[in-house]
């Protein structure tokens, strides 16, 4: 299987199941349309019936024989050598935690996926021996693994923080004994930061993802206070000086675009110009009947606009003034393991969520959905026939992945969104399908440019022959 697609003046063709990537040009492109996984060393007639009217035979013969070698090579047409690992993995330990600390928030954003904070329910927070039992439960169910990730979630994670601090220092003082690691994140909308707060976040935290939609007014349209007001202005000098005194450790700054900000590189950019460099804005996914939602028909607006923050990344690039994307980070050398390729996060598998009374989900997407509990830290229940339908949900059991390009990249997407807008963790919610394509064509197309430019910069070009083409991989 390969993909094909023109962007930004490059002819770029994906080759699914290698990861090879090839830079061509236009004959090479058409040709393309001609062949499938049985080729043959012999030139197919059909190329010279199609093609020879409009292109010299012999640049034709050249450049099938050059993909016939790709195709031998297994980056042209290669076979899928995934779907053997499909059932692997069905009873893999428990890696990582969402820890939802606290079921309370002191925003109320309009999108909020978690009912401004309560998920649904009575509002409250995790007393530490929930967090302790969680910590315990990681530890019973890791296996052999050494290395454990735990996110303090919620909610707003900094309302419940005597208990953050206490869980911990309990996971530090017992992990050595189990030979265990713990890498702890926190997800925070900045409110409740203070300077030793930010201490110990920046001592403990091996990541920290800072909530932020960009401009002061987008922002503020969607992300308020208990009182009605914006949080742009209190939050701001608080993630500065957070990310200011980090260092070499990881932070993320993470928006949402709504249909009220279409032109979301607009805030991309004004997140760079506050001096942070990690950036991710993603799309709002809600009910459509919302007026902040993203429709179907605001797809091609979006896509453009992925177009624009691409072309935008790359002059930055080139002008040395760089920052991440999240969401066009990609590695086209080596890229996740096959395990991850198959079914991204691990939800319901590798991964689940608990929540200030210790039941536990999933992921924290499902909490409060009674159908998807899989247990509880206080009564010793733990559902693994859940957590193995969980382990089987992958690119093959899902009926629209199987055969899609972009599936080893997004892994079979959200189980928590498919089931809530499709009504099935195997069926593929298509907003967020059509989205993440896009986006991995922005992507890869970025790493072409910038092999181009690279090439141009050290006067040595990408290919040494104006009909051959380029290949990354």
């Amino acid at each position: 299987m390969i993909h094909k697609y023109k962007l930004n003046g490059y002819n770029i063709v994906l080759d699914v199941n290698s990861g090879a990537v090839h830079i061509v040009d236009d004959l090479t492109y058409e040709i393309l349309d001609y062949l499938d996984e049985n080729m043959t060393k012999s030139l197919p007639d059909i190329l010279a019936d199609k093609l020879s009217d409009k292109y010299n035979i012999d640049d034709i013969k050249a450049i099938y024989e050059e993909l016939y070698n790709l195709f031998e090579m297994g980056q042209l047409f290669s076979s899928d050598d995934y779907e053997q690992f499909s059932d692997m993995m069905v009873k893999a330990p428990v890696k990582a935690m969402c820890l939802n600390i606290a079921h309370d928030c002191n925003l109320r954003c309009e999108y909020c996926f978690a009912s401004k904070g309560g998920y649904g329910g009575h509002r409250m927070l995790m007393p530490f021996e929930v967090g302790k039992k969680a910590i315990d439960f990681l530890i019973e169910h890791s296996g052999t693994r050494h290395n454990l990730e735990l996110d303090f979630f919620g909610g707003e994670p900094l309302m419940n923080f005597d208990v953050v601090k206490q869980v911990v220092e309990y996971a530090r003082s017992i992990e050595k004994q189990h030979n265990k690691n713990f890498r702890f994140t926190i997800t925070t909308n900045g409110l409740l930061l203070t300077d030793d707060k930010i201490e110990f976040i920046n001592k403990e935290m091996s990541n920290v993802v800072l909530s932020l939609d960009g401009r002061k007014n987008i922002n503020d349209k969607l992300r308020l206070t208990l009182n009605n007001k914006g949080s742009y202005d209190a939050i701001i000098p608080k993630y500065q000086k957070l990310v200011a005194s980090r260092g070499d450790k990881d932070y993320y700054v993470r928006g949402t675009f709504t249909k009220h900000n279409l032109d979301f590189t607009k805030d991309v950019l004004h997140m760079r110009e506050l001096g942070f460099t990690q950036l991710s804005i993603e799309p709002v996914v809600s009910d459509p009947m919302l007026d902040f939602s993203i429709k179907q028909e605001d797809l091609p607006r979006v896509f453009e606009e992925y177009e624009r923050l691409a072309n935008t990344i790359i002059e930055c690039k080139k002008n040395k003034n760089n920052f991440n994307f999240f969401h066009f980070m990609i590695d086209l050398e080596q890229g996740p393991c096959a395990i991850k390729r198959l079914r991204g996060c691990g939800c319901g598998n590798e991964y689940i969520a608990v929540t200030p009374e210790g039941d536990i989900y999933p992921c924290h997407q499902f909490v409060g959905n009674e159908n998807y509990k899989m247990g509880n830290l206080n009564d010793g229940t733990f559902n693994t026939d859940m957590k193995e339908m969980f382990a089987k949900s992958n690119v093959y059991t899902k009926s629209d992945c199987r055969n899609c390009w972009a599936k080893f990249y997004c892994s079979g997407g959200c189980n928590a969104n498919n089931f809530q807008y499709e009504g099935d963790i195997l069926k593929s919610h298509k907003t967020s399908c059509e989205l993440e394509k896009k986006r991995l064509e922005c992507a890869i197309m970025i790493k072409a440019a910038m092999a181009d430019f690279n090439a141009d910069t050290n006067n040595n070009s990408v290919c040494d022959r104006e009909d051959c083409f380029a290949e990354c991989k």
